[in-house]
């Protein structure tokens, strides 16, 4: 008997048995790169459909986030803003303890604003709006001489 012979065959179905763990491996790893493009091809297509939905959601969560905290006007969905430079609002005493990241709730309807802290999970401050819808009267033109 050759032994030559049987050493080659048996590296050829060694070879053989590798080879079948390996398209397997890959075909599973193409099936999840499929899976994760048609997830962020549905997330972009859905984003791209309706722009304000990021907003809209973030919104709900801080409304959420603040809402364990206290008791909120449950009436009218809150327009929110960002403290970004807090050093340009320290003379108004609503935002003398903002910091950076701070995120304002204004309720127009309820004429409330909350100053809260999301890094810590605090409002820091609670304040009555004054909004007036009136306009100035338009002053009425002087009769000519």
């Amino acid at each position: 008997m050759d032994t030559n012979n049987l050493e080659t065959n048996s590296s050829t179905s060694t070879t053989g048995r590798m080879k079948k763990p390996i398209n397997i491996l890959l075909v599973c790893l193409l099936i999840l790169a499929a899976a994760v493009a048609s997830y962020f091809y549905y997330q972009y297509s859905d984003l791209s459909k309706n722009p304000n939905k990021v907003a809209e959601n973030e919104t709900k969560s801080l409304v959420v986030a603040v809402g364990k905290l206290m008791l909120l006007p449950s009436d009218e969905t809150p327009t929110v803003a960002t403290v970004s430079d807090p050093s340009k609002l320290k003379d108004q005493p609503f935002f003398s303890k903002s910091q950076k990241g701070d995120r304002i709730l204004l309720y127009v309807k309820s004429r409330k604003a909350i100053l809260y802290r999301p890094t810590t999970n605090q409002i820091i401050e609670v304040a009555p709006i004054n909004i007036s819808n009136q306009q100035q009267p338009a002053p009425s033109p002087s009769p000519k001489p």
